[in-house]
């Protein structure tokens, strides 16, 4: 199961101005509807940090294949559905700067 997504800067500040003003944990989290552990991790890092901001970054490698090459790929698939993936493969990285290993294609 994934992680869910990111609270917002907007949710984030309603949660640090909640406790400041007093409110408990479970009161907190029911107004910005997220859970208690949620509340008490942005809470603390405020509290330490004085910052709220996420900076949760993207997982697992870069993409070798971008949306543009995607539809490259797709295209040669289309023209001659008979080649092989060693053929597709060679024929993309013809014009290709970076090589794209058979396995990718």
């Amino acid at each position: 199961m994934g992680k869910a997504a990111d609270l917002s800067e907007f949710d984030r500040g309603q949660i640090v101005m909640a406790r400041r003003l007093g409110t408990s944990i479970t009161e907190t989290a029911g107004l910005v509807g997220c859970s208690r552990s949620a509340v008490v991790g942005i809470h603390s890092k405020w509290i330490n940090n004085g910052e709220i901001s996420s900076r949760r970054q993207g997982v697992g490698c870069p993409r070798v294949i971008k949306e543009k090459g995607r539809r490259r790929l797709s295209r040669l698939v289309k023209q001659n559905r008979r080649q092989t993936v060693a053929q597709l493969a060679a024929q993309y990285n013809a014009a290709q700067r970076a090589s794209v290993p058979e396995h990718t294609v």
